[in-house]
């Protein structure tokens, strides 16, 4: 595939003998001044590399310079300066602005080609070389993911109450983040560590964990360190998704009004997704049959969700929630307790 090159000086002169130095070898685009210049660099069809002159008026080429290197889309295009400013000072402000090469004015036909040639290549061994990198950053993160998801398995058999609650409570959560306009990829940072709430389960004594009756004071205290072990399970780390999972496994239990556990955190104190892992996993747990208990209906359940906004639930996902209610009734139908075993996929 021919490489694009674009051709940005004010003088229609000096863009013709560039032209004609490239036509034969690269397909050319030309802009008059740097707001042209920005605007195909930002198209569908960004050029490959730049000729860019700097005394133009408007914008300058170094201000243009600066704005593609601020830019994540334009960044990585390289600039080469084409200049009547030959002094070293000018050539060492372009560099630092970003620039790979500065030529000066009038232009050597074989120079710049040779020049451009080297830059293409170098250009063309960098997205190479990135392409590279986001495959295998693609590939840990799926490994990471299926970690998550095979603990949150281990967590499941180790409470035989929670049935597919994982799946739903997963879900539900990412609807909720949805609609409260979280990002996509927030979104799914938040999917993919929601199943981890209870991974701490895994630490609790059988003798507590698969108590019939209800729990006496003592019992009840060693169950609630269910969250903070959890969060020793997973560790802390600086990966957006194990982070995420350390703390809703850590704070799903805290309160809005700063009663519940493990640290007593209050209102935005607790992460953002903790507090959004708090409604799904209450809204799941309530619309789930249990020994103990029948299911809730919809209504009733997200009656009781109103109810608690303020004192468990942070009042301003109310609304999100509510939007995302018939989506999440859908999630209930679709991943009930009796609808067998399900696929690593349905997480």
């Amino acid at each position: 595939m021919t490489n694009t090159i674009l051709v940005v000086d004010d003088v229609p002169e000096n863009i013709d003998i560039l032209v004609e130095i490239l036509a034969p070898h690269y397909r050319t685009r030309v802009a008059l001044n740097g707001e042209r210049a920005l605007k195909i660099a930002r198209s569908d069809s960004p050029p490959d590399l730049i000729l860019l002159d700097v005394m133009m008026p408007g914008l300058s080429g170094y201000q243009v310079c600066e704005q593609l290197k601020a830019d994540p889309d334009t960044r990585a295009i390289p600039v080469i300066f084409v200049t009547a400013m030959s002094e070293v000072a000018d050539e060492r402000h372009g560099l630092e602005l970003g620039a790979v090469d500065y030529l000066t004015k009038p232009v050597s036909p074989p120079i710049v080609l040779a020049r451009v040639r080297t830059h293409l290549a170098l250009y063309q061994q960098r997205r190479e070389l990135a392409r590279l990198v986001e495959e295998r950053t693609a590939e840990l993160l799926r490994t990471r993911q299926q970690i998550v998801r095979r603990l949150s398995r281990a967590a499941e058999f180790r409470d035989n109450e929670t049935g597919n609650h994982i799946v739903r409570m997963s879900h539900i959560a990412r609807l909720i983040g949805q609609a409260a306009g979280m990002g996509a990829e927030s979104v799914e940072i938040l999917f993919n560590a929601a199943p981890m709430h209870d991974v701490g389960k895994i630490g609790i004594p059988d003798g507590i964990l698969f108590k019939p009756g209800k729990l006496d004071a003592q019992e009840w205290a060693i169950m609630r360190q269910h969250a903070e072990i959890g969060a020793k399970i997973i560790g802390r780390h600086d990966d957006d998704l194990l982070k995420a999972a350390h703390d809703i496994a850590l704070h799903h239990h805290e309160k809005w009004d700063g009663s519940g556990y493990p640290q007593g955190l209050k209102g935005e104190e607790i992460p953002l997704m903790a507090r959004i892992a708090a409604i799904a996993d209450v809204f799941d747990a309530l619309t789930s049959t249990r020994p103990y208990k029948k299911a809730w209906t919809i209504a009733d359940a997200t009656g009781y969700i109103e109810a608690q906004a303020g004192a468990h639930f942070d009042p301003g996902l109310i609304e999100p929630f509510r939007r995302a209610l018939g989506e999440i009734a859908q999630i209930v139908e679709r991943y009930a307790d009796n609808r067998g075993e399900l696929l690593d996929s349905d997480l």
